[in-house]
């Protein structure tokens, strides 16, 4: 039975209460860490760490009123300090980006951590399922036409491939924005020092920025969502070669298909491809979201907020579709039906037309040129495809084939475990 998604937790990471708990954590941190270089008083900054608190409905009270987020915040956390003497030193040195930013990078590291995971556990299905089919014969299609023998096994190899390098990537581009930055409204540090930033991300496990404006510069952010985009791709390029493998006149795999599950409202018989269907159509959403994402790179000067609404949406929507997709394509996956016999026989379909490029190579071994060989091959080819002929029989009744192969040669010309000779080697590539 196919389980449904189960990672409500990356929902949780975009919550306004998981928002807001990250904003008090670089509070916390800034002030803790401001305490010890004596910018702060360490009474008033375990007081901040101790009752700091709030309700999301009393920040969305007074941002009613103030329109603005972080203020609405610091009113509502100093409210539960509930002493002027120590919550004075709330956001001391701090504009609100130097907050926002910061926090957002606790947010994307535990959206990031979900992601890798679910990279590691779509591998793992891959690799299980790539092993299990390594020699399973399959046609290769070159054009969407039969080209020569691959394996189903190697498909999902190469899948498993694609998916490695799409960790690498993602791994970059998340460490690249484990980043924290306090350095004030135009990044010079007007009221605190670098020393000051370091601590407090040291605090909060971030790397500070070099160097930065009011922001954090957003080419990370770009390449970020670039990364879930590419992801994303890879998983609609999996769902698309299933869309194909389960079309009535191939047959090869099909998706799950439960006993109470219906196709259509009008066609009984109806078995559609509706989870491949459904990540083909998701994926293009983090794709495009991947061009708002390079639109915010170019901010006015020191900084604007041209980026701050847009990135409220693709961010949450990108993460969470990325994380979704993997757990569906892993789904997919893991309860594909696979019909090796139907594969066979797909092989098998065209008469051996597939093995025209092995015989042109045999007869050029046995001396004929390379040219006329073709020539005299793709005759053959074109003959039966016209015709509705054999092409395998075809060519045992020309003698200007048979006078240079036997018939030995002429069924190893034909034979797909002779073109599949390397599957092994190319497994141990990959999996060493």
């Amino acid at each position: 039975m196919i389980a449904r998604y189960t990672r409500p937790a990356m929902g949780r990471i975009w919550s306004d209460e998981n928002k807001y708990r990250c904003w008090l954590a670089v509070e916390t941190a800034a002030s803790q860490a401001l305490a010890r270089f004596g910018l702060v008083p360490q009474a008033a900054a375990d007081a901040i760490r101790d009752r700091g608190n709030f309700t999301v409905a009393r920040i969305d009270q007074i941002e009613a009123e103030v329109r603005h987020d972080v203020i609405a915040f610091t009113t509502t956390v100093a409210e539960h300090i509930a002493d002027p003497e120590s919550s004075r030193w709330l956001h001391y040195g701090l504009t609100s980006t130097d907050v926002v930013d910061t926090a957002q990078s606790l947010q994307l590291r535990e959206a990031s951590a979900l992601i890798r995971q679910g990279i590691l556990d779509l591998s793992a299905t891959l690799k299980k399922r790539a092993l299990e089919f390594k020699h399973t014969p399959i046609i290769g299609r070159t054009h969407g036409v039969h080209a020569e023998p691959t394996t189903f096994g190697l498909k999902l190899l190469l899948w498993y491939s694609e998916m490695q390098r799409n960790l690498t990537r993602f791994d970059a581009a998340a460490e690249d924005l484990r980043v924290g930055k306090l350095s004030g409204a135009v990044g010079t540090f007007g009221h605190l020092k670098p020393e000051h930033e370091e601590a407090i991300c040291k605090e909060l496990n971030l790397k500070p920025v070099d160097v930065a404006t009011q922001v954090v510069q957003r080419d990370r952010h770009a390449a970020y969502v670039a990364s879930l985009a590419i992801l994303v791709s890879t998983l609609d390029k999996i769902a698309t070669e299933i869309r194909h493998l389960q079309r009535t006149e191939v047959r090869e795999a099909e998706e799950f298909f439960s006993e109470k599950q219906k196709g259509s409202s009008a066609m009984p018989h109806k078995r559609n491809p509706i989870q491949s269907e459904q990540i083909s159509g998701l994926a293009r959403v983090v794709r495009a979201n991947a061009q708002v994402a390079f639109e915010d790179i170019a901010l006015w000067h020191e900084r604007d907020i041209s980026h701050s609404s847009a990135e409220r949406v693709i961010l949450p929507d990108s993460t969470i579709l990325s994380d979704y997709l993997l757990s569906k394509t892993d789904q997919l996956i893991a309860n594909l039906l696979v019909y090796p016999e139907r594969m066979l026989k797909n092989l098998e379909s065209t008469g051996g037309l597939v093995f025209s490029g092995q015989l042109l190579l045999d007869l050029s071994a046995a001396g004929m040129s390379r040219e006329d060989a073709y020539s005299l091959v793709q005759s053959h080819a074109m003959r039966s495809w016209k015709e509705g002929l054999t092409f395998r029989d075809e060519i045992a009744r020309d003698p200007a084939i048979t006078s240079r192969l036997s018939p030995a040669q002429l069924a190893a010309a034909f034979d797909y475990t002779r073109q599949l000779a390397n599957v092994d080697a190319i497994f141990e590539r990959v999996l060493s």
